[in-house]
């Protein structure tokens, strides 16, 4: 039977890219996100290049929502094997002294309580299908901190501890958990939804660096981990652009 993916945040950036390439790699992607006519957009294109996929809205910051990720992952064409907890997002830039309290709540239910959220719903179906893999997106975000991150820091480094803590819990069951950390990558959203809509400010993160990663190179990293052998757990992938060589460590030009 056809093996099942769930990837969440599927309507843009890292999330698309990982459907896209999770349906080259014989999956079928459950691709979920909010927005029901990117999806579509998503899924006939995946159809089109010779994949199959199902999209399937949802909400990670809503019960109710999750629970009908659950169902249909239920009436899926096979085993689910595969769930990517991609849905994610930062707001402001703010210093902790400033900091906005409706950012911080948003991101921290988005980032950690939607990847909650998701687990507890699928992971069920992941232990019965026998060769589960759970995929917590984090960022380098999640290993350290930077002035003006404090709400965003303490959502990825809370991620990095789901997974770190889920992996202990689930040592003897059939359900491997691997947390990849990107640094530095360019999508058309993540730094447009951080400066609330200001494409000048958003421009202003990669001024100067002629090659961050973009969201195919971290759904390569996603693929990679999902399809070693089911005895080969990788913990933890962190990867950056060969110009950022941490996240105050970055070279520009020009």
């Amino acid at each position: 039977m056809t093996p099942v993916a769930i990837v969440t945040g599927a309507s843009s950036g890292i999330g698309a890219a990982t459907a896209r390439r999770l349906a080259t790699e014989g999956f079928h992607v459950l691709a979920a996100a909010r927005r029901a006519d990117r999806l579509a957009d998503l899924v006939a294109g995946i159809a089109a290049a010779g994949g199959s996929a199902t999209a399937v809205t949802c909400d990670v910051t809503s019960d109710e929502s999750v629970a009908g990720l659950a169902a249909a992952a239920e009436r899926a064409p096979g085993p689910v094997t595969l769930l990517v907890n991609n849905a994610g997002g930062a707001r402001g830039l703010d210093p902790v002294e400033s900091g906005s309290v409706g950012d911080w709540q948003w991101m921290y239910d988005v980032n950690v309580l939607g990847t909650l959220r998701v687990t507890q719903a699928v992971l069920p179906a992941l232990e019965r299908s026998g060769a589960g893999t759970i995929v917590v997106v984090s960022s380098t975000a999640g290993l350290d901190v930077y002035e003006g991150g404090g709400g965003y820091t303490a959502a990825k480094h809370a991620q990095t501890a789901i997974a770190g803590t889920l992996r202990l819990e689930l040592c003897g069951r059939p359900v491997r958990v691997v947390e990849i950390d990107p640094g530095m990558v360019r999508t058309d959203e993540f730094s447009l939804v951080r400066f609330d809509g200001d494409a000048e400010r958003a421009a202003a993160v990669y001024a100067g660096v002629a090659e961050p990663l973009v969201a195919d190179d971290v759904a390569d990293c996603i693929a990679w981990c999902a399809t070693r052998p089911q005895h080969v757990n990788v913990d933890r992938l962190v990867v950056r652009p060969l110009a950022q060589a941490a996240q105050h460590k970055v070279h520009r030009v020009g």
